[in-house]
């Protein structure tokens, strides 16, 4: 059987392209107005929203040898609404701009939105993408901004961590770290360039470590959860919990020691999304979070494991480590 190919989103033009982009959007949205008109009107149930914003670019965030379309808008809708999640809140929407090279084939785009959308249905059910923009660039970039109700909870910060609290994570740590390594190490030819992934050749641990970097699933939920649950200071760790763990004490002008027990990767991987929390002593941690430290007065030192000064990088670094590998 012969397959027409595919057209390009430059034969396609903006219109068509962004009819089949919200055909498969489907009608998911809760807003007053959706996708469509030249702006969303969402319901805010308590008067107050929580915004984020997170841009990915071809190159120093992702190579299109090792993502799929599909794994760029599960991505990309993931790492947004951990941080809305991050701040005791519920996602209600996304807003994507696309910033497409001419040659992006419209299979590519279509199976973008897929992403998108499931990733809302998974992890954030009642979130939707109402809005965005398509616009012609060089380089494949993917902006989404993300909107969060508070339920009438009060956010929470990462500067309320108070001596005494217990550290905790919800999530996986490493697991992305470890995915990333992978590419690098097993898929890029003799020059450094990527090449696509093999799946057949890789163990289960392995493919498990793949899908947390091309597919993240961060505990959005568990966020306000532990709002609920009294958390005293909350976190989105992108960047590895070494590095999220010092901006939290840094915030909170107070020492978090990490529990020894954890390894290297757990300790500095980056791009895993846990969320990071700190809890009153004596109060039950929700299901689904382990403690991992405590909190004590500032004693010089952001971060200590197991109450030892920490040497070497901290975490994850995008300008620094991509092009290694290193997480």
């Amino acid at each position: 059987m012969i397959h027409p190919r595919a057209q390009t989103v430059g034969e396609l033009g903006e219109r068509a392209l962004l009819a089949r982009i919200l055909a498969i959007l489907g009608d998911g949205s809760h807003a007053r107005v959706g996708p469509g008109d030249d702006a969303a009107v969402l319901r805010v149930p308590d008067g107050r929203v929580v915004v984020t914003t997170d841009t990915l670019v071809h190159g120093p965030d992702f190579r299109l040898a090792w993502s799929s379309g599909f794994d760029l808008g599960f991505k990309s809708a993931a790492v947004n609404l951990a941080d809305v999640a991050a701040m005791g809140a519920r996602p209600i929407a996304l807003f994507v701009a696309l910033a497409l090279p001419d040659a992006t084939t419209s299979g590519f785009v279509e199976d973008l939105a897929r992403g998108l959308r499931d990733a809302c249905s998974e992890l954030a059910p009642g979130c939707a993408v109402e809005g965005g923009d398509l616009t012609a660039s060089d380089t494949l970039t993917i902006a989404v901004t993300a909107i969060g109700v508070l339920d009438g909870l009060s956010p929470v910060l990462r500067s309320g961590a108070r001596p005494g609290d217990v550290v905790a994570v919800a999530g996986e740590l490493g697991a992305a770290a470890r995915g990333l390594g992978l590419l690098f190490e097993r898929f890029r030819d003799g020059s450094g360039n990527p090449v696509p992934v093999d799946v057949e050749v890789l163990t289960a641990a392995e493919r498990a470590d793949l899908a947390a970097q091309l597919r993240p699933r961060p505990p959005i939920a568990l966020g306000p959860v532990a709002a609920a649950a009294g958390a005293t200071a909350l976190m989105d760790v992108s960047d590895g919990l070494l590095l999220d763990a010092t901006r939290m004490a840094d915030a909170s002008r107070a020492t978090i020691d990490l529990d020894a027990r954890l390894d290297a990767v757990d300790l500095r991987g980056g791009e895993g999304h846990a969320l990071l929390a700190c809890f009153p002593p004596g109060v039950a941690l929700p299901e689904g979070f382990r403690p991992v430290g405590s909190v004590r007065e500032r004693s010089g030192e952001a971060v200590t494991v197991g109450g030892e000064t920490v040497s070497g990088h901290l975490g994850w670094d995008p300008h620094r480590d991509w092009d290694s590998g290193r997480g």
